[in-house]
């Protein structure tokens, strides 16, 4: 059974009503809602690109920030944008239909990087790193000349630990997605509101709404891929121990610089300790 209602956008009318999906919803919104404040993200009167890849979280992504802007809890305009980067196989008709059909501001744009990364990347190596380099300059250009302050992107809670991993394991750094920051040349905000969302509840909700998915394999580069070891280990622990991911995620956002062994984080060399007190007391007055 589904409930639809007047007064919602379109993109949020035709919800599942049932108590599970109530909760659901309401557990996205609410913490997408707290990283939107807890980072600083929204600035009254700015206009956010939205950058919607077709998978499961870039849906809940626009359908969260839509709800939070319908409550008057977003105060920037929302522009939705799809980048085909000329992938074979790429349903190119799927987004501009689902958002026209939503009433979503939109723009659809065409830019064959598919055919850059595969001339330079060696037969054998990943796509990813290139790939995601050529989509992110494009986006920042569309975000300069769409007049938005910020590129707004749909990593999760499980994104930033993957990343953190990957780091840990391969990069030899403690680093992951910051929820903001700024671009390199400091003209444009970058922002992860999704930060604090289970990918989990993405799939859930994604699907539960009925929102056309694309797949994320197109380019076939997928398999065996680090991230997908990293992926499969956190799977792993969370089967063993429920709420493992919880726990690391909440290990990123409680960190202690005098506690690991970086002197660029903590100035060890002037750490010291309190001197003792050599101070004789004074003496009891005598007894006459």
């Amino acid at each position: 059974m589904r409930h639809e209602l007047d007064d919602l956008p379109r993109v949020l009318a035709n919800a599942p009503d049932t108590t599970e999906f109530r909760k659901l919803r309401k557990r996205i919104i609410r913490d997408t809602r707290t990283a939107i404040e807890q980072y600083g993200m929204a600035r009254a009167g700015e206009r956010w690109l939205v950058c919607m890849s077709g998978g499961k979280d870039s849906y809940t992504l626009l359908a969260a920030l839509i709800e939070l802007k319908w409550r008057g809890l977003l105060p920037v305009d929302l522009l939705a944008c799809n980048l085909d980067q000329g992938q074979p196989g790429f349903p190119a008709t799927v987004l501009p239909d689902f958002l026209t059909r939503m009433q979503v501001p939109h723009r659809i744009e065409y830019q064959d990087t598919y055919s850059i990364v595969m001339d330079k990347v060696p037969q054998g190596r990943t796509y990813c790193a290139l790939c995601s380099r050529l989509r992110r300059g494009n986006l920042y250009r569309i975000a300069r000349e769409e007049g938005c302050s910020a590129v707004v992107l749909g990593h999760h809670r499980d994104d930033l630990l993957e990343t953190f991993f990957m780091n840990l394991f391969h990069g030899g750094r403690l680093a992951t997605m910051p929820p903001k920051l700024v671009n390199e040349e400091g003209d444009l905000f970058v922002h992860r509101p999704l930060a604090f969302v289970a990918e989990a509840d993405c799939d859930r909700f994604a699907r539960a709404m009925g929102f056309p998915i694309i797949p994320c394999d197109l380019c076939g580069s997928q398999d065996g891929l680090q991230r997908m070891q990293i992926k499969a280990m956190l799977d792993e622990w969370e089967r063993r121990s429920p709420g493992r991911r919880n726990v690391m995620f909440r290990a990123l956002m409680n960190t202690r610089p005098s506690h690991l062994p970086d002197p660029a984080l903590f100035d060890f060399l002037a750490l010291a300790r309190q001197e003792d007190n050599t101070t004789e007391p004074a003496s009891e007055p005598t007894a006459m």
